[in-house]
């Protein structure tokens, strides 16, 4: 297939252009090089792109319709995957702006391209956020998302929603991914993961929220994108039965983790023990709009396409902690 894929210089789009590659397929790439996080990491996730038979790439801002149409125009695909975005939950608090720049306005140029180019399937990115502080667990697809905690959430929740309205006008048979908690090696130094990973390495202090009273459904790279490559072929189709799919449009949402949240002291404590390193601790009180949990059911994902994240945390930070020794010796610091 001919697959265009926006945010490629990203932790997620590197990994999932890296195996669509692998699989003989043919990527177009789109990313817009933000300075948000270490932009060296970007562009070694690029160049091993580049390497690669079959990648081709455009750097660009979402916002920039010209360009992004101009883009998937060349790439002609037959399946688009949106995986560009502001991330970060505690920097919209910072810049909101950035957030309805990119995921809002950003989205909403996506669904255009798709609109015109009628791919047979768009599949899009949205976040365990969306649920929100809610106290009944596991969080199910079909739960209420109407209470967001920050405006990266409410950004996200926004987009699932045009996504719908799109899916219902104009017959995009679309598929919404919601992430809980992915971690890996080539990650986001400004996730709680690898900074723990950089900072107790470092001898640094790690602040821990909540005074640590919180867990979260960690979900390994690697899981996270063998279950997008398999709902690529899910393709969401009204009127065919199935309670996934929205009675009023081919749409549908999909948890993506593994559903065996871990609590956040066990999870530093697995740190520590593979890098052989205590951390230093700063316990504070929870952040404003942070959540004291996620916990994703995988049910939905299992019956579509078979398959469960299974990597344990323990072999995941494994990975992760190898992943980073070996960057760092190459490459020097990370900058957080």
């Amino acid at each position: 297939m001919r697959v265009f894929v926006t945010g490629t210089a990203g932790f997620i789009g590197f990994h999932l252009a890296r195996r669509l590659l692998t699989l003989g397929h043919e990527v177009d790439g789109y990313d817009g090089m933000t300075p948000y996080y270490d932009p060296r990491l970007k562009e070694a996730r690029r160049a091993i792109l580049l390497r690669a038979n079959g990648y081709h790439d455009t750097t660009a801002m979402l916002e920039d319709m010209p360009a992004l149409t101009a883009a998937a125009g060349r790439a002609a695909p037959d399946v688009i995957v949106h995986l560009a975005a502001q991330a970060g939950v505690r920097y919209s608090l910072e810049n909101p702006r950035a957030y309805v720049e990119s995921n809002l306005v950003g989205t909403f140029n996506v669904l255009e391209i798709a609109r015109m180019l009628e791919p047979r399937h768009l599949l899009i990115a949205s976040t365990s956020s969306v649920y929100g502080a809610s106290p009944t667990v596991p969080f199910y697809e079909d739960d209420r998302t109407d209470h967001p905690m920050t405006l990266y959430a409410a950004s996200k929740k926004a987009g699932e929603v045009m996504a719908h309205s799109y899916a219902h006008l104009w017959s995009t048979p679309t598929t919404m991914f919601r992430f809980f908690t992915v971690y890996g090696p080539w990650g986001r130094p400004d996730m709680a993961p690898l900074k723990f990973v950089d900072a107790i390495e470092s001898g640094r202090t790690i602040d821990i929220y909540n005074h640590g009273d919180m867990s979260r459904d960690f979900t390994y790279v690697d899981d996270l994108v063998e279950a997008i490559v398999r709902l690529m072929d899910c393709v969401p189709q009204r009127d065919a039965g199935d309670p996934s799919v929205s009675p009023q449009a081919p749409f549908r949402v999909v948890n993506i983790g593994r559903g065996a949240p871990a609590p956040l002291l066990d999870f530093i404590d697995t740190i520590e023990r593979t890098l052989g390193k205590k951390a230093v601790r700063n316990y504070l009180p929870m952040q404003k709009g942070d959540v004291p949990r996620t916990f994703a059911s995988a049910d939905l994902l299992e019956r579509l396409t078979g398959y469960r994240p299974q990597t344990s945390v323990e072999e995941g930070v494994k990975a992760l902690v190898e992943w980073y020794r070996e960057y760092c010796a190459k490459n020097g610091p990370l900058q957080l």
